[in-house]
């Protein structure tokens, strides 16, 4: 139920279909991954971007020791390894046991079957509410090879989420 004074932002933003992305990160010799939907380009120069972790996520407790994010898109081809992402729970499941990855700038996990990704230096951290955002300082990376239509909300509005926002 919407709170006062919110009933016309939530429609609204009902309608929007935000890409999503999967958001990989390690600290202490523990990887981490979810999928994120509140993630957005900041600033052109210099290149920035924000991306917001749920404060009840697993990866979220583990971002908070990381330095670094990676950052990955998928194609429809591919939408299965965003659904897994977005309804498992680390706390329950070693997710990179079921999926092929390999260990990119500052010991990230990199998704194998991303159409394009990029890692990102945290510069800061900050309350979004039931979120933290990380700004990322992009380090490096893989572009896509070709222009894709992205894994987006309205492919995975479905899922049933490894945890409650």
């Amino acid at each position: 139920m919407a709170e006062p004074g919110t009933e016309a932002f939530e429609k609204l933003v009902a309608l929007l279909n935000y890409p999503m992305f999967v958001v990989t990160t390690q600290a202490d010799g523990v990887d981490a991954g979810c999928l994120v939907g509140f993630a957005s380009q900041t600033s052109i120069n210099p290149p920035r971007f924000l991306v917001g972790i749920s404060k009840k996520n697993h990866t979220f407790r583990v971002a908070a020791g990381a330095s670094h994010l990676a950052v990955h898109v998928f194609d429809h081809e591919h939408i299965g390894v965003a659904e897994f992402f977005g309804s498992q729970t680390g706390d329950e499941v070693n997710k990179f046991e079921r999926c092929s990855w390999h260990r990119g700038p500052a010991q990230l996990p990199i998704l194998d079957d991303a159409a394009a990704w990029f890692a990102g230096k945290i510069l800061d951290r900050f309350s979004l509410g039931d979120h933290v955002g990380h700004l990322l300082e992009p380090v490096d990376g893989r572009p896509p090879q070709e222009l894709e239509e992205w894994v987006s909300f309205g492919d995975v509005r479905h899922l049933e989420p490894g945890h409650e926002a």
